[in-house]
């Protein structure tokens, strides 16, 4: 919620060519208790005052002499860090509401002035515009923390490979369509599948020896998506020696916990003498 100090305290733009007309509303917000009003004769000035000061709202006279109020508008428009234009139009033309609300305008104050209807409009449009720049800078702060906790997790998820690469024999990752986005060591190998498209290597990738009942099990778990932990599987090798295998692996599911595919590491069980 916007407090009451936030509102008396917001910035205030009155632009009009009549000094009668400025001193008149400057009494007013004075007498209501505003303390940021500022104004100018000047609307030609209006786009430069902006840039510097980000007015909360500016009460802007649409028949001015050298630039009317409709010109001033598509000039604020062309300030890209302020999409919400904060203008409310002074005019004693009732023809003039409509189009100025299509022009871009928030709110109108009818002139001759009712100073309950001025400092009514003024308080509520202001209230709108200081919830609008709240919720900006929220969204700002927001999307910062997305960053910086995206920027962590890369960092976490680096720290990971390289732990695991160093403290296993081989590390592997696929994406959802069990595609291999990175492999170190003779996984492929290890898992049944065809080596040649990352290795070079020809031939059908099929290696002899397998207990594939064993490694038929190892599949279907990735198939399924299941972790599995310290799984150990074999193989008879042509000299009729064995070699035995440990491996774990996880799925990967992003910030939507949609599944983005897989990684394990592995390592080769050396017997005991």
């Amino acid at each position: 919620m916007v407090s009451a100090p936030d509102i008396l305290n917001a910035s205030i733009l009155i632009v009009d060519d009549q000094e009668v007309n400025i001193s008149l509303l400057e009494q007013l917000l004075s007498e209501a208790g505003y303390t940021g009003v500022a104004s100018t004769m000047k609307p030609q000035e209006v786009c430069a005052l902006h840039r510097k000061n980000r007015y909360d709202l500016i009460l802007l006279d649409l028949q001015m002499p050298g630039m009317d109020g409709f010109q001033v508008m598509e000039a604020l428009k062309t300030n890209d860090a302020d999409r919400y234009l904060p203008v409310i139009v002074l005019t004693a033309q009732p023809g003039h509401k409509l189009r100025a609300l299509q022009a871009g305008a928030k709110d109108f104050i009818s002139k001759p002035f009712d100073l309950v209807e001025v400092k009514t409009r003024i308080h509520n449009m202001l209230e709108v515009r200081l919830l609008y720049k709240k919720l900006e800078n929220y969204s700002t702060v927001l999307e910062q923390t997305v960053q910086e906790r995206t920027a962590e997790l890369r960092e976490s998820e680096a720290r990971y490979r390289s732990l695991t690469e160093l403290a296993s024999d081989w590390y592997w990752e696929q994406d959802e369509n069990m595609e291999f986005t990175k492999v170190s060591g003779p996984v492929l190998e290890m898992l049944g599948i065809r080596v040649d498209p990352l290795v070079g290597n020809a031939g059908d990738g099929q290696t002899a020896g397998w207990n594939e009942a064993e490694r038929a099990v190892l599949q279907a778990n990735i198939a399924a998506r299941q972790p599995f932990l310290d799984f150990v599987f074999s193989r008879v090798n042509a000299d009729g020696s064995q070699q035995r295998f440990q491996v774990s692996g996880e799925p990967m599911f992003n910030r939507s916990s949609r599944y983005i595919g897989y990684r394990g590491i592995g390592v080769e069980l050396i017997a005991k003498k």
